[in-house]
Formats: C-alpha cells, sequence, structure tokens
C-alpha cells in the first residue's frame, strides 16, 4: 500500500479485524494493534518526511504459538535525535507491547518484525 498518515486509518482497522480472529487475549490484541500502527507510523512520520507517503508492506501471521507482524518500508532509516524529549518513544513503546521486536535497517528501508506468544498476558 502507499503509506500516508490518512490510510494508515484504514490499515489498523483492517489489523483490528484481522487481529481479533486470533487466540490472542483481548488486551494482547490491543497491545499488537498499538504496536503495530506506532511502527507504521513511524514508516510514515521518519521513512518518508513531508507527507508523500511511500510503500509499506504489512504482514501478519498467526502460526505454531505466536503472533508475528512485520512492517516493512522503502523509505530513509532517521537516526533518533537524542535532544527530543518530547517524542521518539515509539521504538521503546514497540518494544514493552511485544514479546519480541527487531528492526533491520536496509540501503532499501527498514524493516520492524515484531512478535506476541499466544499463551502470553
Amino acid at each position: 500500500m502507499w503509506a500516508t498518515a490518512e490510510r494508515l486509518i484504514g490499515l489498523r482497522q483492517a489489523l483490528v479485524q484481522w487481529v481479533g480472529g486470533t487466540p490472542l487475549s483481548q488486551d494482547r490484541q490491543e497491545d499488537a494493534v498499538l504496536a503495530a500502527y506506532e511502527a507504521m507510523a513511524n514508516a510514515v512520520e521518519h521513512a518518508y518526511p513531508g507527507g508523500g507517503g511511500g510503500p509499506l508492506e504489512v504482514t501478519v501471521l498467526c502460526e505454531d504459538d505466536e503472533l508475528t507482524v512485520i512492517v516493512a518500508d522503502q523509505g530513509r532509516w532517521k537516526t533518533p535525535d537524542p535532544t527530543e524529549t518530547m517524542r521518539g518513544r515509539g521504538r521503546t513503546m514497540i518494544d514493552v507491547l511485544s514479546d519480541d521486536s527487531a528492526t533491520l535497517h536496509r540501503e532499501d528501508g527498514t524493516t520492524v518484525t515484531m512478535r506476541f506468544g499466544l499463551g502470553s498476558s
């Protein structure tokens, strides 16, 4: 999809419905959606500054004992500003909400992978 702030609303709603069909508890469903939305919003704001948007791929898998959400953009990585004290908490929030997360920076974009154990509370 083409990632813009306006389009993320519909994507978040679709994610809420999809995750709602998994065995995750309601609280963990909300954690997964919030973490995924934060990763998507980061892509829109930081990978594609200026509001023009760019390619965004969101993959959600529910298999074995976990739900995995992968958010990948084709933009550029923006190193966080250490002096920014009112913002910049998205990555920390993703780490806290998920059971495991990883961010991969590539020449052609960034991929954030988040995992949520189906048995975790």
